[in-house]
């Protein structure tokens, strides 16, 4: 049972829509590619979560703080004897372990996944005893990836390969005659309530209003040559049709993302959407789909 699903972070998203709009610097580029990357590897997981047959509750992308120290699980399974936690690394291409580091052939090093797992496992293991829980955790690292390689690869760490996937899900789906009970979801709300939905780790690009392109993309593939004709827009590059109003909240939803904290009123979104000719349709979508405060000339929309 998927107990929480997995979204895109707002860094992830603040990257994507800024990438639209304006000349991402190469650094801010391959921070944004490498958080695309880590999220579609991700969603192939949950592709085999979505499978899983065994009674268990699912958690992802939890960000916990235990003793004023953050840590992220990709993904949580609360088992009726276990809990199970993964790390997922997207990674592509030939790798090789050597001396617990690991590296990119021919000689790239990169972050040895179990550093972080064992330091989300020992904190993990550490907030649920406080809470009063003590189910055994078992934590491993996947890599998802079908064109990962891993040479001289150690036999005695915990790291799930993408050949032995299917393998790995068909023991976890083995019939078992123990139930989950509401100590179960006990924990399963808690460790909801606990989660933050906010890092504040983010590295994203410094940037203002001015500097962004305006108008609504298509939402398709992302192009600002949009047509309107009645109630439709129209992608001019590959034909995808999609209301206006749907349109024009999508674009609502970006603006919010990128200035959490501006108004939301109907000039703003007007000269935000740019090929809305008229205020008047703008504030009837609006109306239509936000909650609105303040009062005439000082209203605005949440």
């Amino acid at each position: 049972m998927i107990y929480k699903h997995r979204r895109k972070s707002l860094e992830l998203l603040a990257l994507e829509y800024l990438d639209k709009r304006m000349s991402l610097t190469d650094k801010s580029k391959l921070h944004y590619l490498n958080l695309l990357k880590g999220y579609e590897g991700e969603k192939l997981f949950d592709e085999y979560l979505e499978k899983l047959k065994s009674e268990c509750y699912i958690l992802n992308d939890l960000l916990l703080n235990f003793n004023n120290t953050l840590f992220q699980i990709d993904s949580l399974l609360i088992f009726p004897e276990t809990i199970y936690i993964y790390e997922v690394k997207n990674y592509q291409g030939n790798f090789y372990y050597d001396s617990d580091r690991l590296y990119k052939q021919p000689k790239s090093e990169v972050n040895n996944p179990l550093t972080q797992l064992n330091r989300t496992e020992s904190l993990l293991r550490q907030l649920l005893q406080s809470l009063g829980f003590h189910l055994s955790v078992e934590a491993s690292v996947v890599f998802i990836h079908p064109e990962f390689t891993l040479y001289q690869a150690p036999l005695n760490k915990p790291f799930i390969y993408p050949s032995q996937l299917k393998h790995y899900f068909k023991k976890l789906n083995k019939p078992t005659s123990l139930k989950l009970d509401q100590k179960h979801k006990k924990l399963a709300d808690k460790l909801l309530s606990l989660h933050i939905n906010d890092s504040p780790f983010t590295l994203l690009p410094a940037y203002e209003y001015n500097q962004l392109r305006k108008g609504i993309t298509c939402i398709s593939c992302n192009s600002f040559s949009l047509s309107i004709s009645g109630r439709t827009c129209k992608c001019k590059e590959c034909g995808q049709e999609e209301t206006v109003a749907n349109a024009i909240i999508r674009s609502v939803d970006e603006f919010k993302v990128l200035f959490p904290d501006k108004k939301i009123t109907t000039n703003v979104v007007h000269d935000w959407c740019k090929i809305i000719d008229s205020k008047k349709r703008i504030y009837r979508v609006l109306k239509g789909n936000l909650q609105i405060r303040g009062n005439q000339q000082w209203s605005f929309y949440e």
